[in-house]
């Protein structure tokens, strides 16, 4: 089944422009879809399908410098809160559930920490952990490629933009066909598995769409990570789903069980023999869990 696939643009109150993607039901309870470093908005009916049948309609939106979204630098992952409200308002919604995949994933808890009132519940799929998370050695069990990028972090503001302009090309040109290549050593067996068909094509083109106007979106979600969010992941006031794969080499395991100890009345489902892309396949469970948190069903 096709789902129609709806663009918008908002415009938030400092004049940047946000691009919106919706897809599903019109009269469907809106799931809010924070996609992952580096990505922009990109249709992908595994996600639409399956939150529809929840009742769901997805929400997805590129985060600042991604896609055609207005780059905004400097921003915390806290900031994500004021656009994902001007995304609502222009919209006419109130309420939400949210769903945050890799990069995303802190975004998402952002959404919960610090907007209780409309966000009935956050999902994390195999989300990062706080830069600074006690007891956690943030860059161990990550691929090469992440702990290069990471390290251009560490290093600075300039130091990582021409670390990530040297990336850059190869996401412009990346194909489903070879973006288990593209991804290197941050991908896993069972991740190669699952990079194929319509979830290789989705990713593909949410990175190559990610780099459209330069490295900006990449290099503020890298710096925001390195950052104090602007939020304490322990003072939830909604529920917290936390997926986790065992055998991911981008967001290891490790990352997901600090969250799922540390986020205030978080929920852990820990999928030992999935990666950090397989994990995707199980949007139709991962969507009626959430669904069922949130009291939706």
């Amino acid at each position: 089944m096709v789902v129609a696939a709806e663009w918008v643009t908002v415009t938030t109150d400092d004049s940047r422009r946000l691009e919106v993607l919706l897809q599903g039901p019109s009269d469907g309870f809106p799931l809010l879809y924070h996609s992952g470093t580096p990505s922009a908005a990109a249709p992908y009916e595994a996600l639409a399908e399956a939150a529809g049948s929840q009742g769901l309609r997805t929400v997805t939106y590129s985060r600042p410098g991604y896609g055609e979204s207005t780059e905004r630098p400097g921003r915390s992952v806290a900031d994500v809160t004021s656009d994902v409200s001007a995304v609502l308002a222009a919209l006419g919604l109130e309420q939400f559930v949210t769903l945050g995949w890799s990069g995303g994933g802190p975004h998402a808890l952002a959404c919960a920490a610090l907007m209780p009132q409309a966000c009935k519940a956050a999902a994390t799929l195999a989300g990062v952990a706080p830069w600074d998370a006690a007891g956690l050695d943030w860059l161990d069990g990550m691929g090469d490629e992440n702990v290069a990028e990471f390290g251009a972090v560490a290093a600075g503001r300039e130091a990582l933009s021409e670390y990530l302009a040297g990336e850059t090309e190869a996401y412009r040109a990346v194909s489903g066909v070879d973006v288990a290549a593209a991804l290197g050593d941050l991908v896993s067996d069972v991740d190669r598995h699952a990079l194929t068909g319509d979830l290789a094509e989705y990713i593909a083109e949410s990175m190559r769409r990610s780099v459209l106007h330069g490295v900006g979106g990449w290099r503020d979600d890298d710096l925001a990570f390195a950052r104090p969010w602007g939020f304490a992941v322990d003072t939830m006031a909604v529920p917290v789903v936390v997926w986790q794969g065992g055998e991911d080499r981008m967001v290891p395991l490790a990352h997901g069980q600090w969250l799922a100890q540390n986020v205030c009345g978080a929920r852990d489902r820990v999928l030992d023999n999935e990666g950090h892309v397989s994990l995707v396949v199980q949007l139709p469970r991962i969507l009626e869990d959430l669904a069922r948190v949130a009291g939706l069903c």
